[in-house]
């Protein structure tokens, strides 16, 4: 289901894949060959989201954001690179997404944290609110804890795994 919210309607590139039970409401925006899976919900309704070029969301995905408090108050949109890969069930609150970021099944990423360019988010973990994950990094583990840097066999095989999903989506598209 893709609906307006107080009469804003998602921007969906024509190029980009929304799965049937997809739900997408009011201001989010996506880039080309970005994708949303099976039994996601994009809730752009209090504040945006914006999914850039190439990114996926995967099966039973939450993203959403917090509202603005005040008119001085940017609140916390969601903000997603491109070439991103969100696992299936992940939970993203009013976060930052760096390019190339790859973020593990089930993981929680809360307002305010950013992770930085080519990180890696492990599965389940979560990303408490305010957390700054530098680039090229792995975190593991609820609280969010920075493991190790990323090796060069790892960061090459990040920048693969958004590949795969604008495949799937083709074929999805063309099927």
């Amino acid at each position: 289901m893709i609906r307006p919210f107080h009469g804003v309607h998602p921007a969906i590139d024509a190029t980009a894949f929304v799965a049937e039970t997809a739900v997408i409401i009011g201001q989010v925006s996506m880039g080309p060959q970005s994708s949303i899976w099976y039994n996601c919900v994009a809730r752009g309704d209090v504040n945006f989201i914006t999914i850039g070029a190439r990114s996926n969301i995967q099966d039973l995905s939450m993203l959403h954001v917090t509202h603005k408090k005040h008119a001085d108050d940017p609140g916390a949109p969601l903000i997603i690179g491109d070439d991103v890969t969100i696992g299936h069930s992940v939970t993203l609150h009013g976060c930052t997404i760096e390019d190339g970021v790859f973020v593990g099944m089930q993981a929680m990423i809360m307002d305010k944290a950013v992770i930085g360019q080519g990180a890696l988010i492990g599965a389940r973990a979560l990303v408490t609110e305010g957390t700054i994950v530098p680039p090229h990094t792995l975190w593991i583990g609820a609280p969010a804890k920075y493991k190790r840097d990323l090796t060069p066999d790892e960061r090459a095989w990040l920048l693969r795994s958004a590949g795969n999903y604008v495949r799937y989506a083709e074929e999805y598209m063309n099927d």
